[in-house]
């Protein structure tokens, strides 16, 4: 398990190396959506193993939750994107969180039982942390659309919501 979480604290150290944050905040809206696409997917790509290598009813309901709620964002901001003539645009925040998602899952299919649901509920929780505080210190304050920051700024409500929830989730499996 703290390899896996290890192998987060080497993806956000790599998105530091790929961007500052300055670098981030420089982006553009469209470089933001793809940024929160691509971590959404990502989650829902976590909740999906988790429903697949979980037996905890507790687990299972947090990975539900997860693919509800990302699938809904994702498909409100593809809307929101359509809407606006625009198209999410790929950048390396986004790669690296792809080629670094990976190896995290790469880690997980190896574990199973209580050590599988830990490494699951802290990688959530260490997620969730880092992405929301990206959105919120570094992406909403620099996003130029009022409809895409009022996407993002309700995004992060849900997400801050997730994280709580896996921060119970961490302590519960202790």
């Amino acid at each position: 398990m703290n390899k896996l979480i290890s192998a987060f604290a080497v993806s956000l150290a790599m998105i530091g190396a790929h961007a500052s944050a300055q670098e981030v905040a420089d982006m553009s809206d469209v470089e933001f959506a793809h940024i929160a696409y691509t971590a959404d997917n990502i989650d829902i790509r976590y909740a999906y193993l988790a429903l697949a290598l979980s037996q905890n009813p507790d687990i299972h309901d947090f990975a539900n939750t997860m693919i509800r709620d990302h699938t809904a964002v994702n498909e409100a901001a593809l809307g929101l994107l359509d809407k606006l003539g625009a198209t999410a645009q790929d950048n390396p925040v986004s790669q690296s969180l792809n080629a670094n998602a990976e190896e995290i899952i790469d880690g997980f299919v190896k574990l199973r039982g209580a050590e599988f649901d830990a490494a699951y509920a802290a990688n959530e929780l260490a997620y969730h942390q880092a992405v929301n505080d990206l959105v919120e210190n570094t992406m909403i304050p620099n996003i130029d659309n009022a409809e895409v920051k009022a996407l993002f700024v309700e995004g992060l409500e849900i997400f801050k919501a997730h994280e709580t929830h896996a921060e119970m989730m961490v302590k519960a499996l202790q």
